[in-house]
């Protein structure tokens, strides 16, 4: 069992955001969903909560309502192996979406992301200092993390 897991509140598109998220990830599902009942306060057979996994990541969402949002303080920060993967997630998340710089962005639902090449933990951690600012010069000039370009400020003497 998770031991944290993180819980994000809809304004009635609980279901529709974790359908959007499951057919995104790989290895992902929904694992089970609970509805309103006769009680309310929501309509009746609307998503109360949910839980998910999202690459084996367990998630928990509720239909809260209007009271509280997303805000970028927090993000879900994805690893990502490739460009390919970069890529593909960041068009899929970004849709009808927001792009904003160094890997972040904000999809339909609110919810931030930063879809981040493990590369660029690595070149940024370098012990030249150089080579780490160089890298980190390219990045804050991107919105989409471009790979071939943070590899070519790394390696430019």
């Amino acid at each position: 069992m998770q031991k944290i897991t993180p819980f994000l509140w809809f304004d009635g598109k609980a279901e529709e955001a974790m359908n959007f998220y499951t057919s995104i990830f790989k290895n992902s599902k929904i694992v089970n969903i609970i509805r309103y009942g006769e009680a309310g306060p929501r309509p009746k057979g609307t998503v109360m909560g949910a839980t998910f996994e999202l690459d084996g990541q367990v998630f928990m969402a509720l239909n809260g309502g209007p009271e509280f949002t997303f805000s970028p303080a927090l993000s879900l920060f994805v690893n990502c192996e490739t460009q390919e993967e970069v890529d593909e997630l960041w068009e899929k998340l970004s849709e009808v979406g927001e792009k904003q710089r160094c890997g972040w962005l904000k999809d339909k639902y609110g919810v931030s992301w930063q879809i981040i090449p493990y590369v660029l933990g690595e070149m940024l951690q370098d012990q030249d200092a150089k080579k780490s600012n160089r890298v980190m010069e390219a990045m804050i000039k991107m919105d989409k993390i471009v790979i071939k370009n943070l590899k070519r400020a790394y390696e430019n003497n």
